[in-house]
């Protein structure tokens, strides 16, 4: 009691307590099995995300399907915004399916199997650890799914082996380039807070933005 005023205690109480599941996922040193990031449905009014109890138990039960899956949906989202709103042009569906089937049958599984063995030679959220996982993510892995990329889309485009070096030598640098300004803060996130089964589906959302560079400068 001070100046003649009583503290309310129960208003003290509510305001010093904390979510312990959420600090849990915080403090964790290795990754964890639900991310701090992503709302809980059991902990939220009406579930967190309609469908998202089913999506995790698909990653659960099937995750190089469900990543697939989920790639493929980015890079449709991708492409489509990029022709619809820079290229402006009539729909080109050749290039949508052929950036959907690349989402689904490389993005997808790759990315599965990466980040699974990326979390398990470096465990721990530290920063250390973090920064050790981005530098690798973008200095190795990074020029390795551009080459791919590009390659693939050389493939489905028909092109002699000799355009597609030449695609590769003039663009690599520059799509590195374009991903250095974006991806090393958004896995600076990723690594520190997701958890590895959702890592896919984070970096999806943000690349949606990144794959309508990837599909423009692949169309060029």
């Amino acid at each position: 009691q001070a100046f003649g005023v009583t503290p309310n205690t129960s208003l003290t109480k509510k305001t010093s307590t904390t979510n312990p599941a959420l600090v849990s996922a915080l403090r964790k040193k290795g990754p964890a099995t639900t991310s701090a990031l992503f709302r809980d449905a059991a902990l939220t009014r009406g579930g967190a995300v309609p469908g998202w109890n089913a999506y995790n138990d698909a990653l659960d039960k099937n995750p190089l399907t469900a990543k697939a899956c989920t790639s493929a949906v980015g890079f449709f989202l991708g492409d489509l915004l990029a022709q619809l709103f820079i290229v402006k042009s009539t729909l080109d569906i050749k290039r949508l399916v052929t950036l959907s089937v690349f989402g689904f049958i490389y993005h997808g599984p790759s990315g599965h199997y990466f980040y699974n063995w990326l979390d398990s030679k470096i465990e721990g959220t530290d920063g250390k650890s973090v920064a050790t996982k981005v530098f690798i993510d973008q200095v190795f892995w990074c020029p390795i799914f551009m080459t791919v990329f590009f390659t693939y889309l050389g493939l489905a485009n028909g092109d002699s082996f000799g355009a597609i070096g030449n695609k590769i030598k003039s663009d690599l640098f520059t799509a590195m380039q374009g991903s250095w300004k974006i991806w090393p803060v958004v896995h600076a996130v990723n690594f520190k807070f997701i958890s590895t089964k959702h890592r896919l589906v984070f970096i999806n959302g943000v690349q949606i933005v990144f794959n309508m560079f990837l599909s423009l400068l692949g169309s060029k």
